[in-house]
């Protein structure tokens, strides 16, 4: 979330900068890039706030897709044996005369005791003899309504006892969902363009949403989730770089995180209390998936990225987007600067084409870039697995459910804000590694502390801590990574992250062994994945590595004990044009490409980049990490 100031138009864009004489024999003027331009343009005019209160909508849509699924099969901890027999007595009597009672859970929720009913209420006995025969509860079961006041499909379909497993199989199915339409929709967005694939996750979303409402089994219920889990992501992560892009360097590091602390939030907080309100879980599906149907109007309101335009030749249309951004912001750009622009773009395309390719086996190639990528793709399981495991950890704290979830969501709120703040003082390294650790301390302690509004508290503290460690992940990988392989790179990141959040909901379930082992795995490892980000270097203030070679040697000069935030920072120094040049040559694959942009979206197709000796400069810098700003 690097969000340095652009270059100015007098050091980058004027056409009589001093070149040096190779420069001027070939005749070439210094390349613009798209953040060149967008000074002139405006960096966040009225067309920008527009797009930036577009937003909203999709960020209810990712908070709405994302935790519904844990309200749909909510199931409350009071539910025990369903005995027909016994229906003519109140729930206490019912309770003391037909449940055995055990030392964890009071009122066993799976067994009844295997005696005549019917005999023991005409003789008007009301309280149990311990020592009856105990069997498999036979008639289904009854639930604790003060808990949860509706039926969830897990409580109509009773997927408790041998079947409790069953919600968590359902969950991990919608993450391999999001595999499968991170991998689909990424390649429609680089193929048919940010728009399509926006409005077409969107729509597969709502059409699953709905469909999981007349769901009457496991395996119905699971493959509408597995393509719900289509949209995860995807339904916001495509207008989240959409936005960034018209967005100028110095207002990302804002809009990357307000978005999600103000819009995720506000959603994420007010859904337990729609559940709670509409009190139907078909209702539910209905009204968290209706909403997405607004996604079919985005081709009128937003416009495609410019910088894909760029990438597929048509700069035409990009340069009509951009003059209508000038015109709704008010401003004039200057004479000439869309010519050079559009020359720019015509030259780094031809470059572009007869570049070598590069894969992501490249990253495994040299040994420290080796270790580099296999210690991010470890951090990030860890903390995609601990954030999911905090996620639906909310239901097992003792409390209630709908209270706790919302306080815990709207730990997002404080965690961005600071992190906004603090980011780009403090570097990413040891923040990364204090986050997770004091996490892990948080959960641990949690475990220890006696259960209720203590434990309960620290949970949320850790819930706090790794909000901001996820926020720094994908950054963090977008910034080591090296340019030439870094959108494949950060795409197998997040992809592992996934995988690892497929384990998270057995983790949690893992309750039923021993109610503190769920926080006790989650603690664990916070605290080891806090460890590991100090074997990561430093990326604040360093120029981001370029090639294969960059990425071998970055961060070597380091020391294990250094802190950004103590040392001096190092000053801008000018650089000469043709510097600059080079420069933009990486920052506009950066652009066209998208390499850095968080998510599934940062794209599974392989990145085009000639190797150049020059690093990258500040602004370079700045596109990767205020663009590459996490959820």
């Amino acid at each position: 979330m690097n969000a340095t100031s652009p270059r100015s138009s007098a050091e980058t864009l004027s056409d009589d900068v001093d070149v040096p004489a190779e420069a001027a024999e070939a005749g070439d003027k210094p390349l613009l890039d798209f953040d060149d331009v967008l000074p002139h343009i405006g960096e966040f005019g009225f067309y920008q706030k527009c797009l930036f209160l577009m937003m909203i909508p999709f960020a209810w849509f990712v908070a709405f897709v994302y935790f519904s699924q844990i309200f749909i099969t909510l199931v409350p901890e009071g539910h025990w044996c369903h005995i027909p027999e016994l229906q003519d007595l109140n729930p206490d009597e019912r309770l003391a005369l037909g449940v055995p009672k055990t030392a964890e859970l009071g009122y066993a929720r799976c067994l009844q005791y295997d005696v005549n009913f019917t005999e023991l209420v005409r003789q008007g006995v009301r309280q149990a003899d311990p020592s009856w025969p105990t069997v498999a509860c036979r008639h289904g079961w009854e639930f604790n309504r003060t808990e949860v006041p509706y039926e969830s499909i897990a409580a109509e379909l009773e997927w408790v006892c041998d079947n409790a497993a069953l919600p968590n199989v359902a969950q991990s199915v919608f993450f391999g969902g999001a595999i499968v339409g991170g991998l689909l929709f990424g390649w429609v967005a680089d193929r048919w363009g940010r728009v399509p694939a926006l409005v077409g996750s969107n729509m597969v979303g709502l059409a699953a949403g709905i469909a999981t409402a007349w769901a009457g089994s496991f395996w119905v219920f699971a493959l509408c989730r597995f393509f719900v889990g289509f949209a995860f992501d995807n339904c916001f992560t495509m207008m989240y770089i959409l936005v960034l892009e018209y967005v100028g360097p110095k207002w990302r590091t804002f809009v990357a995180n307000m978005s999600i602390a103000i819009f995720f939030t506000m959603a994420a907080s007010l859904l337990p209390w729609l559940a709670y309100w509409l009190a139907d879980w078909r209702l539910l599906c209905i009204a968290t998936s209706a909403p997405l149907l607004l996604a079919a109007l985005t081709p009128w309101l937003v416009p495609e990225s410019a910088r894909w335009l760029v990438s597929q030749g048509r700069v035409e249309e990009a340069l009509v987007i951009m003059k209508r951004l000038e015109k709704s912001n008010g401003t004039a750009v200057p004479a000439g600067v869309y010519q050079q622009f559009e020359d720019s773009c015509i030259k780094l395309k031809k470059q572009e084409d007869a570049d070598k390719t590069y894969s992501v086996v490249d990253l495994f190639r040299s040994p420290r870039l080796r270790n580099t990528t296999l210690l991010l793709i470890v951090i990030w399981m860890i903390v995609s697995l601990v954030f999911d495991g905090h996620v639906r950890n909310v239901g097992q704290l003792g409390l209630d459910v709908f209270v706790t979830f919302t306080v815990a969501s709207a730990t997002e709120l404080p965690a961005d804000s600071f992190l906004t703040v603090v980011l780009d003082r403090w570097g990413r390294r040891w923040l990364a590694c204090g986050s997770m650790v004091v996490s892990g301390l948080f959960s641990l302690g949690a475990v220890a502390a006696p259960p209720g509004v203590v434990s309960a508290s620290l949970a949320i503290m850790g819930r706090f801590s790794v909000n901001i460690s996820y926020n720094i992940g994908l950054q963090y990988a977008a910034e080591l990574l090296p340019t030439v392989v870094r959108a494949q790179g950060v795409a197998l990141i997040h992809i592992m992250g996934y995988v690892a959040s497929i384990l998270a909901p057995f983790v949690v379930y893992l309750s039923v062994v021993h109610p503190a082992l769920p926080l006790l795995i989650l603690g664990s490892m916070g605290v080891v994945g806090g460890v590991l980000a100090l074997f990561l270097p430093e990326t604040l203030d360093q120029d981001l590595p370029q090639t294969l070679a960059d990425g071998e040697q970055f961060g070597r000069d380091q020391r294990f004990f250094e802190f950004p935030c103590c040392g001096t920072r190092p000053m801008e120094t000018p650089k000469p044009a043709l510097y600059r040049a080079t420069s933009h040559r990486a920052s506009l694959r950066a652009s066209t490409r998208g390499e850095a942009l968080r998510s599934s979206m940062i794209h599974r197709g392989s990145i085009s980049s000639r190797r150049s000796a020059g690093k990258r400069s500040s602004d370079d810098s700045s596109h990767a990490g205020a663009a590459g700003a996490v959820v």
